[in-house]
């Protein structure tokens, strides 16, 4: 089943224009007024809206492999309204406050695919909205209650569907029922990150590639080709912070997988439907998410081996063979239909995840030391809204401009506890992602309404309630 797959290279979204052109390296000690440490959607949206916001800034971008390489240029191309930590921060902030950071959240979709637009580049955009499905009982239960959670949240325009309403969309084998959001739309992660990369630079801010930043401190950027000295040094690194001097157990890097089918014959849409391109995910609490590509493949993900011992990353996006047959055990599952169909690309990535799975921005007054993430595979969407709180906060401490909308969030500020030692933190994770997909088999044997207890437990190791 393996055989003939491309299997890491960074991933598939590469696969029709190729690894791009690397820019310069920092060449020598450098000033400027913000540097950002990381090229992905996070540092390059907080460049792209700090240049516009002020065009007189001084603003270098410090990559260590190039625009993209990490999670942006590796992610299942989910833009959409999902933020990790708002039930948290509804227990502590209040309800109405959670509320606000849903509503910029709705607000966020719209505002990348209206930068894409202004711009002028193709990301391969098409919204569609969300649709999760439901099909076992237990799932059924718990989509209900995610439906009217949402809606409380203030997703009026949020839709709920039997099983014959969901096969009109997509025909997912089993269906009982599903969720649909026009919060959402599919996206390519790599002409995202592409276009906006050429876009900061327009704007005239210095991009350098292949500059391994090895320390952060107050006005200081380290890396082995010189020092940037900037009153405001801004930590846009996700699910590579643990690399970072100090800063192991700040992030947990979970790992997540990814396959590419072929492109899908005409007779094989007819069959699954999909004609509206949603994204497309499910209600298992070892959840999957999948998209219809422009090219018409099918690329589905879901979390392989969740964590590497030390905090490790992969090598360029190499997934194990067992990874990629439980991926495309779970594209049989719900499209019967491609039992035979080949699956041409197979990759990982890492997103960040905090102790308390809980996305957030801070910056620190006093040092001037920024950061932005944790976003538990939210982030295509998200980095977007704390790129811009990111600047706000520039703003705001820089004596630019005064308090926004952005920066009463409830995010903003927010700090956690760092994980557990190894090798704590290896048992903990990994035997969490194994007692959830042991739920998930008992639910579906069992096929009763009630989620199954071994997802609570996993719930408490994982710290999510």
């Amino acid at each position: 089943m393996s055989s003939g797959i491309v299997n890491g290279r960074v991933s598939f979204w590469y696969a029709e224009d190729g690894l791009p052109v690397l820019r310069a390296p920092l060449d020598g000690d450098a000033a400027a007024d913000v540097v950002i440490v990381g090229g992905g959607y996070t540092g390059l949206w907080t460049a792209y809206y700090l240049k516009k916001a002020a065009p007189f800034l001084r603003i270098v971008v410090l990559e260590k492999e190039f625009c993209g390489y990490g999670a942006s240029g590796r992610n299942g191309g989910w833009l959409y309204n999902g933020v990790a930590g708002r039930d948290r921060y509804a227990r502590v902030h209040g309800h109405e406050a959670a509320v606000r950071l849903q509503r910029a959240m709705n607000d966020t979709v719209g505002e990348v695919v209206r930068v894409v637009g202004e711009e002028g580049f193709d990301a391969g955009i098409h919204q569609g909205g969300v649709l999760e499905v439901a099909y076992t009982s237990a799932q059924l239960a718990r989509l209900r209650d995610f439906h009217d959670v949402e809606v409380s949240y203030g997703e009026g325009d949020r839709e709920l569907y039997g099983a014959e309403a969901t096969a009109e969309r997509v025909r997912v084998a089993g269906a009982l029922g599903s969720s649909w959001t026009p919060h959402g739309a599919r996206v390519h992660p790599v002409k995202l990150v592409k276009g906006l990369a050429a876009a900061v630079e327009g704007l005239g801010v210095v991009v350098c590639e292949r500059t391994p930043v090895t320390e952060i401190r107050a006005k200081h950027a380290v890396t082995p080709y010189g020092t940037v000295r900037a009153p405001y040094v801004l930590r846009c690194t996700e699910g590579f912070t643990a690399s970072l001097k100090g800063q192991r157990r700040t992030w947990l890097p979970m790992n997540s997988s990814m396959i590419a089918t072929e492109p899908l014959t005409d007779a094989q849409w007819d069959e699954i439907g999909w004609a509206g391109r949603e994204a497309l995910g499910d209600m298992a609490h070892a959840y999957m998410y999948a998209q219809r590509t422009e090219d018409g493949r099918i690329a589905l993900g879901g979390r392989g081996v969740p964590y590497r011992f030390g905090s490790r990353t992969d090598n360029d996006g190499r997934t194990q063979v067992a990874t990629v047959e439980a991926l495309r055990g779970i594209l049989v599952r719900l499209f019967p239909v491609l039992r035979d169909v080949r699956v041409a690309h197979a990759w990982s990535g890492v997103l960040g995840v905090p102790r308390d799975w809980c996305a957030s921005v801070t910056l620190d007054r006093s040092t001037g030391l920024g950061w932005a993430g944790g976003y538990v595979g939210s982030g295509v969407a998200t980095a977007n809204l704390a790129a811009r709180t990111l600047r706000d906060l520039v703003r705001l401490d820089s004596g630019q401009a005064g308090r926004t909308g952005l920066t009463g969030l409830p995010w903003v500020g927010h700090r956690v506890r760092k994980w557990e030692p190894e090798p704590l933190r290896w048992v903990g994770v990994r035997g969490m992602y194994a007692t959830y997909r042991a739920a998930d088999r008992r639910e579906s044997a069992g096929g009763g309404e009630r989620s199954s207890r071994l997802a609570r437990v996993a719930d408490r190791v994982a710290g999510r309630h």
